[in-house]
């Protein structure tokens, strides 16, 4: 579908800011790649063939009969057993001694004298997942090193995974938020700017008394009644955050009502709905958009802080504050602070450079060469 000659020459602007530009490719390029979390990040294997036949632990549940073993609990894909019986073909050997079975099967190709077929499993490039308990056999949280780059937190969880996991959730949290908030926001903006008079006046009576409200005690009231989750926190902050836009989208349509544009659409009986979003909106999207890079990172903030604080998404959520506040308890493990702070420090940079190009993109009063 061709962009129209205006969205073309906003997409050129754009491209000309290049901090913003190369801020949108790198920000899409972290976001894409944390998008398929579970396969760079797991503690199961991508792939196993067992027996001259594929299986997908990823998307299908296997129990150890499966592979040979005794029990129909779910597999423990690091087991010795397992991973003898996957390489073996099921060799009974492996129920007894993993170490000797797996000795003999690539010293001779065979388990007790009977010939296996050997199996194999690819792993992702990060062998565990965000709520994988490591078995570090020394104090957690633990340093960085080959086999946790970002070392492990105070349960011996991998940093590097939670990060990626968290990065994703931030970002989709704040995404959502941001979107159900800036819609409810402009319309509301929009009604009391275009109509004014006792719209206007009622529904500033009623922000001012919804402004007042404590949010945070309403949130930490809620959680003590309700287990938190991800969707019941999107409607929270949903709900307490949508007056953010509502000020400027409301002083951008009282000032363009009366512009002669206006008048005229009205003396040809254009619907009111087509003048407020077709006609007078475009014009407040720059006051708009200049607003949404503190939106979008406010919101970021707030999950971190509520989470910082206990209050947010359960302790077991793959949470960037979490981790914050598992540095604050954990001084003696550096390595925690300097993930937090740079993970948060990249994340709201990317955005803000975004969102400045995106704001200076719709001013047709800018123009980059």
């Amino acid at each position: 579908m061709a962009l129209s000659p205006l969205n073309q020459r906003r997409w050129r602007n754009f491209r000309a800011n290049r901090r913003a530009y190369w801020s949108l490719l790198l920000f899409s390029l972290i976001f894409g790649l944390s998008l398929f979390a579970e396969l760079i990040a797991n503690d199961k294997p991508l792939l196993v063939s067992f027996r001259g036949e594929l299986k997908y632990p990823l998307t299908r549940f296997y129990s150890e009969r499966d592979f040979g073993g005794d029990f129909q609990t779910a597999v423990s894909w690091r087991d010795a057993e397992v991973q003898c019986l996957i390489r073996t073909g099921g060799a009974e050997l492996c129920l007894d001694d993993p170490t000797a079975a797996l000795a003999e099967a690539e010293a001779s190709g065979t388990v007790e004298g009977v010939k296996i077929e050997p199996g194999w499993m690819i792993w992702p490039l990060i062998p565990f997942s965000y709520n994988t308990i490591s078995d570090l056999g020394e104090p957690a949280p633990s340093a960085p090193d080959n086999r946790h780059w970002l070392g492990t937190d105070n349960t011996a969880r991998d940093v590097l995974a939670r990060v990626i996991y968290g990065f994703r959730l931030s970002v989709a949290f704040a995404l959502i938020v941001t979107l159900t908030t800036s819609v409810i926001g402009i319309a509301a903006g929009a009604v009391q700017g275009y109509f004014g008079g006792a719209i206007d006046l009622i529904f500033q009576r009623v922000i001012e008394l919804w402004g007042s409200v404590p949010s945070l005690y309403i949130i930490i009231i809620v959680a003590a009644i309700w287990p938190m989750n991800f969707w019941l926190l999107v409607i929270l902050m949903t709900v307490f955050g949508w007056t953010a836009l509502v000020g400027v989208v409301r002083a951008e349509f009282l000032r363009a009502r009366n512009f002669e544009y206006v008048r005229a659409a009205r003396a040809l009986g254009v619907p009111d709905r087509v003048i407020m979003f077709r006609h007078v909106l475009p014009n407040a999207m720059v006051a708009t958009l200049t607003m949404l890079p503190f939106v979008i990172t406010g919101t970021i903030a707030g999950l971190a802080s509520l989470d910082f604080l206990g209050f947010g998404l359960p302790s077991s959520a793959p949470s960037l504050g979490e981790l914050t506040l598992q540095a604050k308890q954990n001084l003696q493990a550096p390595w925690l602070a300097f993930t937090a702070f740079f993970t948060f420090a990249i994340m709201l940079s990317l955005l803000v450079f975004i969102f400045e190009g995106v704001r200076d993109a719709f001013d047709p009063r800018k123009t980059f060469r």
